[in-house]
Parts: C-alpha cells; structure tokens; sequence
C-alpha cells in the first residue's frame, strides 16, 4: 500500500520534471519507468548473485564485468555531471543488449532515449527512485497507479486510460480463474489496466484471512482511511501459469507498450505477455496464429476508436466477418476471433455500434446475438471517460459460441463521480448495485458465481443496496436498472442493442388546477396589482 508521504515525494518529483520542461504526462511516466527498469534490472543482478553464492546456481550475467558502472546502485552514486554521462550514453546502450536477451522489458526498450537534459533533474529522480520500496510487491503495484492514475491526456492514437473502477467493475462481472487455467488477453492493451486490475482480484481471491494486512493510512483529503495489502498466498499451486502464460496484451504504441509491461511487473507478475503488434493487421495472423485465431479463454478491453482504418492494412480475415473499416467493429470481430469456444468477453464500445444502421453494424449485432452468446448490455452514462472523451459508452458481455436466449440489460446512470471535466467523487454509485444484480442474476440461471469479496472489504455494498437487489426478481420488468430482453424482441429491432429501445419508462401523472380556477386567480391578482398602482400614483 502506498502512504500519503509516498504519495508526497512522487507528487513533488512530478514538479521537478515539470519546472525541468517535460510537461507531458506520458513522457514523465516513460522515463521514471526507464529508471524503474534499471533499477530492478540491478535488482534481479543482485538476487542471482545471491543465489549463485549461496547454492551454486550460474546464471547468465546482465551486466558484464566493464559494465558494472552500468548498475543503478553504482551511476546512482555518482554526482550530476559524470551520472548525466553514464546514464545518457551508457545505461541507455545498454538497454539495446538486454532486449537481444529479451531480458525483463528488453523488448520495448531498443528504441528508448533519455529525455531529461538537466543534470539536477536526473539526480533528483534517481534518488526517488533509490528510495521507492520495490521489494515489496504491495507498495510497487500502488506506487504505478498512483502514476497512472496522472495521465491526463489520450495517446496519439486515441488511447486513454479506462478508469480503474470501471475496469474493477468488469473484472468482478467477469470473475477471471487461474484455476481453470484460463488466459486472459487485452487487444489494446494500453498500460495494462484491465491485465493489472485482473491480478488485483486474483491477489484478494487468493489470499487467506489471516494473511491480509489491514493498515489506516492518510488519504488525499488528509482523512484516515483503510488499506488492504493482500498476499496471493492461496495462489502458490497456479503460481507458474499466473506469471507466464495467463497475462497477455497486445499494442501498437512503443511507449504504451513499456508502460504495461512495467506496470504489470511492478504488480507482481514476474514474466507477463506482452508484444508489439497492431492486432487489426494481417501481421497478427501471421505472426501469432495461436492468438489470433482461439488463443483465450478471457478477453477485457476497452479499444481506441479512431475513426477508420486503411483497407489495405486490415486483416482480411476480419473483413469477411464484417465489411467495414470502422475500428469499433472490427476490434469486436477480431475478439470474436481470438476466444476459444466458450470463451467471454466485457468490451467497451461506442453506443453507436448498439444501434448503427449500416449494413456492417446490424451484420456484427446479428452475429453476436444468432452465432453467439450475448450475455449483457450495461448502457454507461456519456462522461464516464472524461475529461478524454465524451462519447456515450457501452459494456457488451458476450461469450463465442452458444446461443443467445434472453440479454440482461442494465442502466448505469452514475459511477460515483460527476461526469464533467472535473470528475469528482459524488455519494451516487450504481456500480456496486450493477455488479451484485449481475451475480444474482447468474445465480437465478444456475450459473457458477464468486463472492464480490473485493465490494465487502470495501464497504461498498451496505444493507440497503443488498435488499434493493434481493427485491429484483422479475428480470422482464423492463422499468427496473436491470432487466432482460428476449432473443425474438432483438432481432424483430434490426438487432438494436440500444437500452432506450427497450426499456420502459414510467411516467408519474401531475396534478393541476382547473384552468378556470388558475385563470380567475390571474385576474384577482391583475385587480390587486392595479389598486396598488392607483394608490401609488395617488401619493405622487
């Protein structure tokens, strides 16, 4: 868990790259997780050396004997000038090495370059770093949000980052088990959040009582508040798969890329699946039959949506499952492919694609619902992702294969936060009720479900919210948040998906006077006005 002195020190080294004149929160972010990477590559050194002086074990050194000036215990000791040198021209060259090994995020760092020119500015964040607390795996998930939770623009190519709650949400809806083997999979994956959120369940699924430290830590508004660290201990049997193979992302931005990979690490998953690779080409057939083509069992995303795409660079494969360019529909067909039968998926998706009239929008929701298994569809209010974007959002929960009978629909009209620019928490959340309603409902189809554990330890769902969902039992109640709508009445709609198709609205009839009686009060009060006029003038 991250405290509020942590918390400080990060908050003042962000100024210092500010008043350093690096004002883009990405590029920050790209260079503290450089010299995250440099430390832990000295980290992992150390610990092997370790392990070979005590047992014997070899291993294949990272640094070479005239590269030990390239560790970060040894250039972090240097003063501003000579360090600026060592890091600039060496430690950077030295990435290029460790990516031929494909040693930890070598892979994303051949084309990295320090950004920082001011000598003082590198000192002072080596030194944040030097005194961050990587060895315990708690604090350094925490400490990245935290950065993260920073980033305040949308990438180059419309990626933003999905708010956490929002992913939290979906990550419980969907319910992610190691157990079963499973592989999860982020098309976009951005800087990991939903792979990331996804192993923050497993940690509090997977941890014994008597192994979760609860600690009152000092929140932003200077309030005491508690913190949960959970220790994964009941997840030592899957421990292998977890670290892996059950953690894949996929994106065709390097500084995303980076990001994720050094995200998911600091979380605590040692090897995690990630490449870089533009997964709407033909290039990701090519180069990943395996994932392309029935690879998960699990996929989370929320894509960009830029607009369209050049036909030339689309898988083709995806155009005969759809003919179009738009991305918000290929990346639904290209999840499609991806799941192996049986496989599920949350994806957000721009409410256009719920009720858009082309031909390729009514031939994907006809797909999903006749050659697969539409589960649900959560309409979002319009600012769940500013200050990014103000587009108007959906969830759709689907699964490859199957047969749709009913969909469950839900209307989230808040998530406990204002939807301007500003979003600031507010007391109105929808979202516990959501994820609660949409257990009960699986469990009203027999249908296996964990414990929300995350929502109790949080203190999240009170009693009031658990009798309000215990009360919703007629799913075809179409004036409730949550309900359900038949196969036969989505396809008799064009395969509309849109909530306010089918939802029903009731409307509460008003009272009024008769218009004689309000008219004859006009009048009264027009006499009352003109005596008071007459008095007026009288005393002129």
């Amino acid at each position: 868990m991250i405290t509020g002195e942590l918390k400080g020190k990060i908050d003042k080294l962000w100024e210092e790259f500010w008043v350093g004149g690096i004002t883009n929160p990405l590029t920050v972010i790209e260079q503290i997780t450089y010299l995250l990477f440099t430390r832990m590559l000295d980290m992992h050194e150390a610990k092997d050396e370790q392990r070979k002086m005590l047992a014997g074990i070899d291993f294949t050194p990272r640094f070479q004997t005239h590269e030990q000036d390239y560790r970060f215990r040894n250039f972090s000791q240097l003063g501003a000038d000579e360090m600026m040198e060592v890091v600039r021209d060496e430690v950077f060259r030295h990435f290029r090495k460790v990516a031929e090994r494909n040693e930890l995020l070598g892979d994303f760092m051949t084309d990295a370059r320090l950004e920082i020119v001011k000598p003082s500015l590198l000192v002072k964040a080596v030194e944040m770093i030097k005194a961050l607390p990587l060895d315990r795996g708690d604090t350094k998930g925490d400490l990245y949000e935290y950065l993260l939770s920073k980033l305040t623009t949308a990438g180059i190519n419309g990626q933003f980052r999905t708010p956490r709650h929002i992913i939290r949400a979906m990550v419980e809806m969907m319910e992610p088990n190691p157990a079963r083997g499973e592989r999860i999979c982020d098309p976009s994956c951005g800087t990991g959040g939903f792979l990331s959120v996804s192993y923050e369940y497993l940690l509090e699924r997977y941890s014994s009582l008597d192994s979760i430290h609860t600690e009152m830590v000092v929140n932003e508004k200077g309030a005491l508040e508690q913190q949960h660290a959970f220790s994964g201990n009941l997840l030592a049997e899957y421990r292998k798969h977890v670290d892996t193979d059950m953690f894949h992302g996929y994106d065709f931005d390097s500084t995303m890329l980076r990001i994720a990979a050094m995200n998911l690490i600091m979380h605590g998953i040692e090897e995690p699946d990630i490449h870089y690779q533009d997964t709407m080409s033909q290039s990701f057939s090519d180069k990943y039959p395996d994932a392309s083509h029935n690879g998960f069992h699990l996929i989370l995303a929320n894509p960009p949506f830029t607009g369209t795409l050049d036909a030339e660079d689309i898988d083709p494969s995806l155009l005969k499952t759809v003919s179009t360019k738009k991305t918000e529909l290929l990346f639904v067909a290209r999840i499609l492919q991806m799941l192996k039968i049986g496989g599920r998926s949350a994806t957000v998706v721009p409410q256009g694609v719920l009720f858009g009239s082309s031909k390729a929008h009514q031939s994907l929701r006809q797909k999903l619902v006749e050659d697969n298994q539409l589960e649900a569809v959560i309409n979002l209010p319009s600012g769940v992702f500013k200050p990014y974007a103000g587009v108007a959002t959906a969830i759709l929960i689907f699964a490859k294969g199957g047969e749709t009978d009913n969909v469950w629909f839900y209307d989230l009209q808040n998530d406990g936060y204002s939807l301007d620019d500003k979003r600031n928490p507010i007391a109105k959340n929808d979202i516990p009720h959501m994820v609660a309603s949409w257990k009960q409902y699986r469990r009203s189809k027999n249908l296996p479900v964990d414990d929300f554990i995350g929502y109790k330890i949080k203190g999240q769902l009170d009693a009031q919210q658990v009798e309000a969902i215990a009360a919703v039992q007629d799913w075809t109640d179409r004036t409730k948040q949550a309900f359900i709508v038949p196969k036969a009445d989505i396809a008799s709609n064009k395969y509309d998906l849109s909530i306010n198709r089918y939802k029903e609205v009731v409307y509460q009839e008003e009272q009024y006077e008769p218009p004689k009686e309000i008219l004859a009060r006009l009048k009264a009060l027009e006499v009352d006005i003109q005596n008071e006029l007459e008095e007026l003038e009288a005393m002129l």
